[in-house]
Parts: structure tokens; sequence; C-alpha cells
């Protein structure tokens, strides 16, 4: 599976953006796509994550502010990102979680990463 992240940028304060993740490769073993967040010194963490059957979830800081949503045609999971602040400034990274099986029959997974992306809301 590979991603591709885009759509970062430089925001003010209580703007938006849009983030894309466009999948490709073994698309049908993805189960779930999230969206992460990493500043320097600190541990990645999930934003907001949707499943095949398009259950989400959203870290309670982003709740009511940022939407996570798919278009399977095109391959890609979107970020919403409204009323932006300081605080969600961060390198952004798409991440895919497969399920796939073995030739044996025994499942594997594994989680892919794509490129950062990096978002900066200015005061």
């Amino acid at each position: 599976v590979q991603l591709q992240a885009s759509g970062g940028g430089l925001v003010h304060v209580g703007g938006s953006l849009r983030l894309s993740c466009v999948a490709s490769g073994s698309i049908r073993s993805i189960r779930t796509v999230g969206w992460y967040r990493q500043v320097p010194g600190k541990e990645r963490e999930l934003v907001a994550s949707i499943g095949n059957g398009g259950n989400t979830n959203y870290a309670d800081s982003v709740k009511g502010r940022f939407t996570i949503s798919r278009d399977n045609a095109k391959n890609t999971v979107y970020l919403q990102m409204d009323s932006l602040k300081p605080e969600n400034t961060a390198v952004y990274y798409c991440g895919a979680d497969t399920l796939s099986y073995t030739d044996s029959g025994e499942p594997e997974v594994a989680r892919y990463w794509g490129k950062g992306t990096l978002v900066t809301v200015s005061s």
C-alpha cells in the first residue's frame, strides 16, 4: 500500500484546510485509514480515523472542528480542518491499517504511512 498525503500549508487562526490522502497498491487490504499528527519531541498521535464501514473516530481536541471522510471512487480519504488553532500546527500523516492473509491462511496486519504534510496555523 502506498499513501500520498497533500494539502498542508500556512493558515491563520480560525481558517480551514483540507488534507487529502490517496491510496494505491493493495487497496482491498485496507481496513482503516487515519490521520495522525506529530510535533517535534512528541509521539505521533491519532487525530481521526475512518473504517471501511464508514465509522469514524476523533481525538477529543478536534471533535466538532475536523471531519474525516472518504471517496472510494478516488481511493482518497480527506481531513477537513475548520476553526484551526495554533496548537493544531504539526506534521500530519495518513496511515492505513491493513489485513491480509498468507498462503496458509494466517492473518497479517500492517500499518503503512504516507509522507507527512506540514500544517502551520499562525496567530
